[in-house]
């Protein structure tokens, strides 16, 4: 990879580095033979014959060529900051998606509201102990990022998760407490429109590009 300075650049250039990339390449598939077990006495490498030759066959992961450049250097370090808050929020909002799909099928087997209400007041104060320290380190456009990127993994704005599960009066509450600090709950996620360049860091990451 090059330096960051110069964005995200592939290493290959089609003319003269054919020979790296085959290279590249058979060492790939190597690896992933040995990844899937497939050397040794014990497991026989799948082969295929093709013009009357017999070749292996390999089942490789998928290969994503990737360029990025950058119109400004300044552009570049507003990127590579985004970069670091998706790494830092992303898990939180998986994490929250986890509880909340917990919850709500708990919810489920209780015998009524009371019971609800109870078990609510209940994991409230237990989140409150494990992510207060969390989040309260947080900066403001990483509270801001993490509340779209709970809409992404839920689907659900976080003031309409709140009101679901603490009601409606505890969802404005909390909505008037964000937007003291110019934030709202109500911020949804669009993928495809002003959060673009998030989804796309997302994919970048998820399959170790960057």
């Amino acid at each position: 990879m090059a330096a960051k300075r110069k964005g995200i650049v592939t290493f290959a250039h089609m003319n003269g580095r054919r020979l790296l990339l085959y290279v590249c390449f058979s060492l790939a598939a190597l690896c992933e033979i040995f990844a899937q077990g497939q050397l040794g006495s014990e497991n026989m490498l799948p082969v295929t014959v093709y013009k009357g030759d017999t070749i292996p066959v390999v089942h490789m992961r998928d290969v994503y060529i990737y360029s990025k450049v950058f119109s400004s250097r300044r552009k570049e370090k507003e990127w590579w900051r985004m970069v670091r808050d998706v790494q830092k929020t992303l898990p939180l909002a998986r994490e929250i998606r986890n509880i909340i799909v917990e919850t709500y099928e708990y919810q489920l087997t209780l015998p009524n509201d009371k019971a609800r209400e109870k078990h609510m007041k209940k994991v409230e104060k237990e989140l409150m102990k494990t992510y207060k320290p969390v989040m309260t380190k947080l900066t403001l456009r990483q509270g801001k990022l993490l509340i779209k990127l709970v809409d992404r993994e839920c689907n659900q704005t976080s003031y309409a998760l709140i009101k679901v599960f603490r009601g409606k009066f505890r969802a404005g509450f909390y909505q008037a407490f964000a937007s003291m600090f110019g934030a709202t709950l109500k911020s949804d996620y669009d993928p495809e429109g002003a959060d673009a360049d998030i989804e796309e860091i997302i994919f970048l990451l998820e399959n170790g590009m960057i």
